[in-house]
């Protein structure tokens, strides 16, 4: 190899760097998108829970809520390990 290619071959492998770089960086937009998303994977099973339990313990006689805590406590387990999966998936 001469100088010239040398030189070339410096040059495309930096460029090939910064260009990585520039892909691997996270902008403003991606963290939130990011954030929102493991936001909505804790909330809607913890919501969705709840909202369950309400419903059954409208369904039984008298005024209980045992449904709603036991199906709120479950929707945040299950939120809690939808978050880990993700950010584990995620690396």
């Amino acid at each position: 190899m001469n100088e010239d290619q040398k030189l070339r071959h410096r040059i495309e492998l930096q460029v090939k760097r910064m260009k990585k770089s520039q892909r691997d960086q996270f902008s403003l937009l991606a963290q939130t998108t990011y954030l929102g998303t493991l936001g909505l994977l804790f909330i809607l099973p913890v919501a969705g829970g709840t909202y369950l339990g309400l419903w059954l313990d409208e369904q039984a006689s008298g005024y209980s809520f045992i449904w709603t805590l036991l199906f709120l406590l479950l929707g945040i387990l299950i939120g809690g390990l939808n978050v880990f999966l993700f950010i584990r998936s995620r690396g």
